[in-house]
């Protein structure tokens, strides 16, 4: 086989992938934009930091190699200006180092190490937003969280990478607050508001919200389920947007969490619950065991 013919017989199968995995995103994407559509979209909080470091570029493509809907990231901004990945306001839990993200530059602060689950340091360092974008692309979806203060910077990089409509952008604030802080941008971006069920005007931040620009989700955290929105949530798809709930730890969901379903057996009042509470997206510590029972239930391809 000549040189030529090689290139093609290896260039083919990268293209064929290629496609399916443009395919397979687009039909997230989709799935995302009908508040109709009844299955559930898994989202793996920090990627698979059961069996890598959190926020780490291996545990973010453990979680894509599951099958996975979505991957959870949280900004952060280094004294240069290069926005990474940390979920802390300080890197002394999850890396050999110590101090902010802000204390160093992109370059010192990679010669950090994140630890695992047990604390031990690894070869893992703090990865770059365009990273993981570069990671995702045309193959799932990314939740920006904690991205407020960096609108602008996170919107560059998704351009620049070609990503933008796989990228989530949110806030725990209302209408008014975000469209005051970026009035032009916030038309540009895929936005879901965080909203507080425990607070008297969590009803009066949805309804000002869907009238003034549609959200694609609500993300409801409530640490008690008595809220009336819970009750009549149906609002909310009707105008167009789904419901987000975390399944993380009790005081996000009123007690319906993760570990009731797996450890406890109790799938009833955990992963059903929020489920029959409107959920179509879900966010997971869980994320191999919730895809293997919403499989079960034809609620996941």
């Amino acid at each position: 086989m000549n040189n030529y013919l090689k290139t093609i017989a290896v260039a083919i199968p990268v293209l064929f992938c290629s496609i399916l995995s443009q395919a397979q995103v687009d039909n997230i994407i989709k799935q995302l934009h009908n508040p109709n559509d009844k299955n559930v979209l898994v989202t793996a909080h920090r990627g698979d930091w059961r069996n890598a470091p959190e926020n780490s570029l291996r545990g973010y493509q453990l979680a894509i190699n599951m099958g996975v809907d979505i991957i959870e990231v949280d900004l952060n901004k280094t004294s240069d200006g290069v926005i990474v990945i940390m979920h802390d306001g300080t890197i002394d839990r999850t890396t050999n180092g110590k101090g902010k993200p802000s204390d160093y530059t992109f370059a010192e602060l990679r010669k950090f190490h994140l630890k695992n689950g047990l604390g031990r340091v690894t070869n893992n360092t703090i990865p770059t937003l365009e990273e993981v974008m570069l990671l995702a692309k045309g193959k799932v979806l990314v939740n920006l969280d904690k991205s407020l203060p960096y609108y602008e910077e996170a919107y560059q990089i998704c351009k620049k990478t070609g990503t933008l409509n796989q990228a989530l952008f949110k806030a725990e604030a209302a209408y008014p607050e975000v469209r005051s802080r970026y009035p032009k941008l916030l038309d540009s971006l895929t936005f879901m508001p965080v909203v507080s069920l425990d607070k008297p005007e969590a009803e009066q931040v949805i309804n000002e919200y869907q009238k003034q620009i549609k959200p694609v989700a609500f993300e409801l955290i409530f640490k008690s389920d008595t809220s009336h929105v819970l009750v009549k949530n149906s609002f909310i798809p009707t105008h167009g947007s789904k419901i987000w709930i975390n399944s993380l730890w009790a005081s996000l969901n009123g007690g319906h969490e993760d570990d009731m379903a797996v450890e406890d057996g109790n799938i009833k009042d955990s992963w059903d619950w929020i489920i029959n509470h409107g959920a179509r997206i879900i966010q997971t510590d869980r994320p191999k065991e919730l895809l293997a029972y919403l499989r079960i239930r034809k609620l996941h391809n």
